[in-house]
């Protein structure tokens, strides 16, 4: 019994020593930082406590509007990207298995390709793409005669926020797809034959045989995908660069502001921390309201 024991405890000690060296450590450390007026270019810090956490809920300070302003505008990428990044997948996914046996596998590889190119090579096609003077896009919108002159996708809003959003579908798709994929995969067919004796339609057989089993993976997908979102960076970051106006400025953009523009390294892992509070509340609430749905359907 103890040998056994004994046992598990060395399985399990890799999983602990990655854990504590690279999350708890990292995590500890970083909330000391954040606790001390600390200057990067220097290395001189003192501690004083909350303070950076005061400042970044103070309204009138430079933390305050570069927090506010950059969560602001993630929630926004959050809200208008998460549910077609899903639905999107979903309906792809559902096409692709609906596909004769032949065909499946080179539908999977076009689609997930995109998922595994650079964010530096996303951003260098999207650019051509939504180039006002001259891009793809405009072009083809003129020639079809849907507008009379170029739109500037890039420094005018709603339009940046369409461009990321497009661009992030275009990317990222294909890693939600294939988990939608490798969840209907794991469906009995007999289920969906019976179905069909019945003469029950497509809508049916979703709502009474695809989604009670895809029901985890679909609350994974959209924790994940939130999560992500929240994390906007090289695709805001590269495409517009936090503009117009600071409009698609994201917090991780304005963290690396303060580090590594202010040398305020406290100020920025406070802001960090933050960040990292909101997206675990955020992930939380979905997971309640996840569960508060599914109660109230049985």
């Amino acid at each position: 019994m103890r040998i056994s024991k004994f046992k598990s405890i060395l399985f399990l000690l890799p999983f602990l020593l990655c854990f504590i060296i690279f999350w708890l450590i990292p995590i500890i450390f970083g909330i000391w930082i954040s606790l001390n007026n600390w200057n990067l270019s220097t290395g001189i810090h003192r501690f004083i406590g909350l303070k950076n956490y005061i400042d970044i809920f103070t309204s009138g300070n430079m933390y305050n509007a570069f927090f506010m302003k950059a969560l602001k505008n993630v929630l926004i990428f959050v809200l208008i990207s998460v549910p077609p990044l899903v639905i999107v997948a979903l309906c792809l996914a559902l096409i692709v298995d609906n596909l004769p046996n032949k065909l499946k596998p080179v539908f999977r590889t076009i689609f997930f390709i995109s998922y595994s190119v650079s964010v530096t090579a996303v951003a260098s096609i999207f650019l051509w793409l939504f180039n006002g003077n001259g891009g793809f896009i405009n072009n083809i919108l003129i020639n079809l005669g849907i507008i009379s002159s170029p739109i500037n996708w890039l420094n005018k809003q709603p339009y940046a926020w369409i461009a990321l959003v497009i661009t992030t579908i275009w990317w990222t798709i294909g890693y939600n797809m294939m988990l939608f994929i490798n969840s209907l995969n794991d469906i009995d067919q007999s289920l969906y034959e019976a179905a069909s004796l019945d003469g029950a339609n497509f809508w049916y057989k979703f709502k009474s045989i695809i989604y009670p089993s895809i029901k985890n993976v679909l609350v994974f997908v959209i924790l994940t995908t939130t999560i992500a979102s929240f994390n906007l960076y090289g695709q805001a970051k590269l495409i517009t660069a936090g503009g117009p106006s600071q409009s698609t400025t994201t917090l991780i953009m304005n963290i690396e502001k303060t580090v590594f523009g202010l040398n305020q390294l406290g100020a920025g892992s406070a802001m960090a921390i933050l960040m990292g509070i909101i997206i675990m509340l955020i992930s939380f609430l979905q997971m309640i309201i996840t569960r508060e749905k599914d109660e109230i359907r049985r």
